[in-house]
């Protein structure tokens, strides 16, 4: 499907997320579904918690357990796949990169957006951070409902 979409199918989407248990703490998320040439991700974790091996052109592995949610992947991926997700009661809590003009704002509520680009949600956005070392991509925490959790990418405005 991915080959001839651009979409992945929802098998190989569920197969990047941890387990809901996992998720109760931030974990990022690798959507990363091809080999390339490439590991920003890996080199930018403090924490180890990302493993490409030794061949770089093998997609990115999540050591789980190591990984602290910190979020710093997400914003050194050039490809913009990586996110952090946590389940929080009743809801899905996402750290997403977002390179557009304008930024929302927080306590702004915007549509979330599945992977084919159709609204899908209403998404509250919490946080909006930007840096200098995050080289133009800003890091917006957004909840969704939590039955969106395997479905949520991205946010556009209203």
């Amino acid at each position: 499907m991915l080959n001839q979409t651009g979409i992945p199918s929802k098998d190989q989407v569920l197969s990047r997320f941890p387990k809901e248990n996992d998720l109760l703490k931030p974990k990022a998320i690798l959507e990363c579904y091809e080999d390339i040439p490439c590991n920003p991700c890996a080199t930018s974790c403090p924490f180890d918690a990302i493993d490409i091996g030794e061949n770089i052109n093998k997609q990115p592995v999540l050591d789980v357990d190591k990984c602290t949610g910190c979020a710093i992947c997400v914003t050194s991926c050039p490809g913009l796949v990586i996110s952090v997700a946590q389940l929080v009661g009743d809801q899905a809590v996402f750290k997403i990169p977002y390179e557009f003009l304008p930024l929302p704002n927080p306590k702004d509520v915007w549509h979330g957006v599945n992977r084919a680009g159709e609204v899908i949600c209403d998404a509250l956005i919490e946080k909006v951070i930007t840096s200098k070392t995050m080289d133009r991509t800003a890091l917006v925490t957004v909840s969704v409902p939590r039955n969106y959790l395997h479905e949520f990418i991205t946010v556009r405005k209203p």
